[in-house]
Formats: C-alpha cells, structure tokens, sequence
C-alpha cells in the first residue's frame, strides 16, 4: 500500500451524525477498503496499466474522476499537509488549469514526477508537472516575487516548461522580503503565546491587504508611482518595530529591485479574472488547489493559531473571482491520522515516543520550513466539522500505509467538557479546546 491515497465518495454522508460514546473511542480498529473507492499512486505497479487504479472495476474508477465537475476543488480537511499536491498532481490530467486562490509561499506541496524527482512547490500550482495544464495564481495569493522567480527556475532546470503556462493576477498582493522581517518580530514580541508562523510574511502582508495600504501586481506597471507606495509600508513598518533598519537606501536598493522583477514578470501578469471566467464560458475544466487547510481557516480555524487567508471553500470564490455557483465539486483530502505544524490547541495529540513513532514513519517534516510536525490520531469531530462547512463531495484518504505496523489504531469521535456535558460542534473558544485536551481528551 506504498503511496496510498483513497479517493471515496461519501454517499451517505457518515459524519453527519454525532456519536453518543465517550470523548474518544479507544481500541483496535479494523480497516476495511470502501467498495466506491480509487487507489492514486504516484508510482504505480507493473501490473497496473494506468496510473489510477481501482477497487473493482478500473472504468469505474475512471468515470468517477471524469466526472468530476467543470470546476472543481482539492482542499485539507485538517491542520495541512495532508497530501493535497500529490492529488491535484494526479488530477491535473483531467483539467484544463489548475488555480491557487489563497495563501502563498506558507503553502508547502511536495510532488513527484515519472522519474521519481522531487518538486517542492509553494507557490506555483501542483499542476505544473503536467504538460497541457494552465497554472494561475489568483487574485486571493500573497506573492514573494523573489520565491516565485526561484521556483520557476528550478522547475525550468529541472525540464518543467513554464513559459505561457503560468498566469498571475494583476489583483494579487505582492508580498516583499520586510513582511518576512516583520513577521520575525511580531512572533518574538508574542513570546509564549507566539502564533509558530513559517514566519514567510503571508499575516503582515494580508494585514497591509486589509487596512488598505498594500502594493498589488499591477503596481509594478506603473514605477513612476511604486517607490511612494514602498515608501508608506516600509516607514510604517519602521515605526511599529523598533528593531526595524529602515532608511533610504533601503527604499533605493528595493525600488531598482521591483523594476527588474516587473520586466521579468510582465510576460506572466494577467487578468486572471477574465481568464478564469472566459475559461468557464468556454466549458474548460478548473481544478483549485488550496493551500493550508479548513481547520487554520482565519474565521473556522483555531484561532488565533490559524493562517491570516480563508482554505475553505469561500476562499475559492473571493480568490478567484467566480460566483458560487459554478463551484461544483469539492474533494477533503484527510490523512490516516492528524498532524499540525506550530502552536495551537490539537485535542488528539500523541505525546512522546509514541508521536515519534508517527512522525518518523510518515516522514512528518514541513515542506516549506523543514519543522518536525506533532502528530496525533484521526479527528472524526473534527473532521465532521470540516465536512458541515465546506460540503465535500468527496474525501481522499492517504497515507492508511503509515498505520499498517501499529497494533493498534485510535479514533478522537466526539468532544466533552470537564463536566461530561457533550459537546454538538468544533469549540470556538481556544479556553474551552485546551480543558478538552487537559481532561484527557
């Protein structure tokens, strides 16, 4: 079962329904395959003629993917890094493009090609391995021109054509090296209650997004005006941050920077709103990857330990600019067991050697930062509650193979307070998350 993901239609939706035992079953479980399910693998075996093979009948395992609707959506049903690249990968085969719509470089995808290269991608679209797709980087991204050029550089080197298959929207913030800065000092004024960011700048710049003050791609067209507007952020963030070095050599030195950076990136800046919606017209097939996942969804998440961009599904919309209603698919990608990256609440956390275990066997380390993740058992409240806001369609299980030499596997099923009183839905108050994990939850 190396490189397992599962891809299952959840037909009668069995989260839905709260369970009545205890906080937590405890106890062996025994794993059984669904009959509706598709086996990705990357690396696929001689005897499998296609890379997508099926439980039963392989043509049924192909229309199901087929029929994935015009615009569909891969999103985390978790904390991330729960194998989302590795699916879009696969599935890129069966659309025209493949769009981000929120987040950046803070997003980690780790693929593999044929020959078994590795590809970690942060901001250019998991898509991107597959020769016919159309990768856009919409409206909803924070983009650091500098990791996005090194990206498209090792993807060039590395025989990945990216010329005229990258679009980036004129409407994306740009995200600059001092939102990096910043983003280190926040998190050391915070001390204790630091939030673990990939300290990647991805909450400073969405903040200069909200308060109005940011500097968008379309900027970069029009130099007689960009130096002012560089001026107002980095003397902003001089007079917040006392260990901020601003002066105006700095501003010098970034203006002639951004000038080199906006003729490279021309031939990429579109208008990726019209892009997507003429696509939609002309009946090609939009696949989203998220990046991060619904449970660090700034309104759904843990907050305040969550991203500062929305993973669920109404991100999609806001970041790419497409009504509702031509949004039709939506595949959870949840892992055999939980993990999370950085501080905050994780009820199902697994302690000591036996996390180690988990970890070591999942080769649980950040994509994007290389941080060991904390790691813990399967979230069934959890992921209840990211069924109930996103609407999955579908959910796609990986890494089960992890699990296969532990003699015994646990479930979290349901919350309780201190008191026993069940909890219906995913606590709001990080008080209330933290008694659940102090009274043994």
């Amino acid at each position: 079962m190396n490189n397992l993901s599962s891809f299952t239609t959840l037909d009668s939706n069995p989260l839905s329904k709260p369970r009545s035992f205890g906080p937590y079953l405890h106890g062996p479980i025994h794993l059984q395959r669904p009959r509706n399910v598709v086996v990705c693998s990357v690396k696929p075996s001689i005897a499998t003629p296609s890379p997508l093979s099926v439980s039963g009948s392989p043509n049924q395992g192909l229309s199901r993917i087929e029929s994935l609707t015009q615009v569909s959506g891969v999103l985390g049903c978790q904390w991330g890094d729960e194998g989302k690249g590795k699916l879009v990968d696969i599935l890129a085969q069966h659309f025209d493009i493949v769009a981000r719509c929120q987040g950046g470089a803070n997003a980690g995808h780790t693929i593999y090609n044929a020959e078994g290269k590795k590809f970690a991608l942060h901001l250019v679209p998991s898509g991107i391995l597959n020769e016919e797709t159309l990768c856009v980087i919409g409206n909803g991204v924070v983009v650091h021109l500098p990791g996005l050029f090194k990206e498209i550089d090792g993807l060039e080197s590395n025989g990945v054509s990216c010329k005229g298959r990258i679009l980036v929207s004129d409407r994306a913030h740009l995200l600059f090296d001092f939102h990096q800065v910043v983003d280190g000092l926040r998190e050391s004024e915070l001390a204790k209650s630091f939030i673990g960011t990939t300290k990647r700048g991805i909450g400073p710049c969405y903040s200069n997004k909200v308060i109005r003050n940011g500097i968008r791609v379309s900027d970069l067209r029009y130099m007689d005006t960009f130096p002012q507007k560089l001026d107002v952020l980095l003397s902003d963030a001089a007079a917040r941050f006392r260990g901020f070095d601003y002066g105006p050599h700095v501003l010098k030195e970034e203006v002639e920077k951004y000038k080199r950076f906006a003729e490279r990136l021309e031939p990429f800046i579109a208008d990726t709103v019209l892009v997507v919606n003429e696509a939609i017209s002309e009946k090609k097939k939009i696949l989203v990857e998220g990046g991060q996942a619904t449970m660090l969804d700034i309104d759904f998440g843990t907050y305040p330990f969550v991203t500062s961009s929305s993973p669920s599904a109404g991100g999609i919309c806001t970041g790419l600019g497409i009504a509702p209603r031509v949004l039709g698919d939506l595949v959870g990608v949840v892992k055999a067991y939980t993990t999370r990256v950085g501080s905050g609440p994780f009820p199902t956390e697994i302690l000591g050697k036996g996390g180690d275990l988990l970890r070591f066997a999942g080769q649980e380390f950040g994509t994007t930062t290389g941080r060991p993740r904390r790691c813990g058992w399967l979230d069934i409240a959890a992921l209840r509650y990211c069924c109930q806001i996103n609407g999955f369609s579908s959910l796609n299980l990986t890494k089960l193979d992890v699990l296969s030499d532990l003699p015994e596997i646990q479930l979290g099923v349901a919350y309780k307070k201190t008191d026993g009183t069940p909890i219906r839905s995913f606590p709001a108050d990080l008080r209330d998350l933290e008694q659940l994990k102090a009274c043994g939850i």
